[in-house]
């Protein structure tokens, strides 16, 4: 995990620059746009998508990831000549990849087989390298396993996640998102929805509106086949009997991940494949732009509990993410071939959805 040399006079001063250059980095960088999508069947109901996909790397995980070689570089364990490595189904092994070439240190992604070829050309166009696992459970053992054998740094996302962001402000999502909603009619959101990988983003969103005394309330949506939900109405379950049943990358697990707090949720919602697809279909329609898959499934909760306030008579606001683009599942999501051969009937689904955004 940790860099032998990186307390070493030189490796000090090599570490205050490479902060000083991702400081840099997120200086250049504006911060992502808040989207107004109308839904026309519910018009006391207004919905946000903050818009993640315009990263620099393209996806959430830019802010993960910058947290993340942070983290370890405050902590002295990424050095000058320090390789790093970490398990990913590819959104943050690309962000990995940026900010590691950013800062001239080698990565490598240990990914399933079988992973979105438009990701693994994403990580390599960053300079990353990939090494594959057959089996998505044995990622994280793998990349430490690769990280001791030569001294590097594992950036084990899954465990650090929670604790590498500041979750208080420093222009995390939370604080953003609600900056952004303060000129807006309902400026405080009644619902922020968001999925859960490795449980980072959930936890700072909701510690951040504890800390603030929002009124707000958190709902993570997560695939069918995950372990989150289950664990959430039963804490004694930790994990499932096989791997995680689900086709959607970058979200859900078959453990419980050591970033996941169930405990700063308010809610979840279990989300089908279909139903995360076809809701991605109808919501890349309404755009005029493609959006990935866990785009989808957060949707899809989103539609669910604007119905619900609806039903009961409420008015209010919910902000949801915009994960990464559509164009990196090119050939699975977008494949019609791809996912009939998977047994994912989306198509009812999206016209369900598709009935609430489109204007009558």
């Amino acid at each position: 995990m940790t860099s032998a040399s990186a307390d070493l006079p030189d490796a000090r001063d090599w570490v205050g620059q490479a902060v000083r250059q991702l400081e840099a980095d997120q200086r250049r960088s504006a911060d992502t746009h808040l989207v107004r999508l109308a839904i026309p069947a519910l018009p006391g109901v207004d919905l946000y998508f903050k818009d993640e996909s315009t990263h620099p790397s393209g996806s959430l995980k830019h802010r993960l990831a910058r947290s993340l070689l942070l983290y370890g570089l405050c902590n002295g364990w990424i050095g000058p000549a320090t390789r790093l490595f970490d398990a990913t189904s590819g959104s943050t092994a690309v962000s990995e990849a940026y900010f590691a070439r950013l800062l001239g240190l080698p990565f490598t992604a240990v990914v399933p087989r079988g992973t979105a070829a438009a990701k693994i050309a994403a990580i390599e166009f960053e300079g990353g390298g990939v090494h594959y696992v057959d089996d998505a459970r044995e990622a994280v053992a793998e990349a430490a396993r690769l990280a001791a054998a030569c001294n590097g740094h594992f950036l084990d996302q899954f465990t650090y996640a929670e604790r590498a962001t500041d979750w208080r402000g420093n222009n995390n999502i939370a604080e953003s998102i609600f900056t952004q909603m303060s000129l807006e009619r309902h400026k405080v959101p009644t619902w922020v929805v968001c999925g859960a990988g490795t449980g980072g983003t959930s936890a700072t969103i909701g510690r951040y509106i504890r800390l603030t005394g929002a009124q707000t309330r958190l709902c993570v949506a997560d695939p069918e086949g995950s372990v989150f939900h289950r664990h959430f109405a039963d804490r004694s379950v930790t994990c499932l009997p096989d791997r995680c049943g689900s086709a959607i990358e970058g979200i859900g697990r078959a453990g419980v991940e050591l970033s996941f707090i169930p405990t700063v949720i308010d809610r979840m919602i279990a989300v089908s494949d279909a139903a995360s697809i076809g809701a991605m279909r109808a919501l890349s329609a309404a755009l005029g732009r493609r959006v990935g898959g866990s785009t989808g499934t957060n949707l899809a909760a989103c539609l669910q509990l604007a119905r619900e306030m609806a039903d009961e008579g409420r008015s209010g606001s919910i902000v949801t993410l915009i994960c990464d683009s559509g164009q990196r599942y090119a050939d699975t999501y977008y494949d019609d071939a791809w996912l009939e051969s998977r047994g994912i009937a989306w198509q009812d689904h999206a016209a369900a959805a598709a009935a609430l955004l489109t204007p009558a």
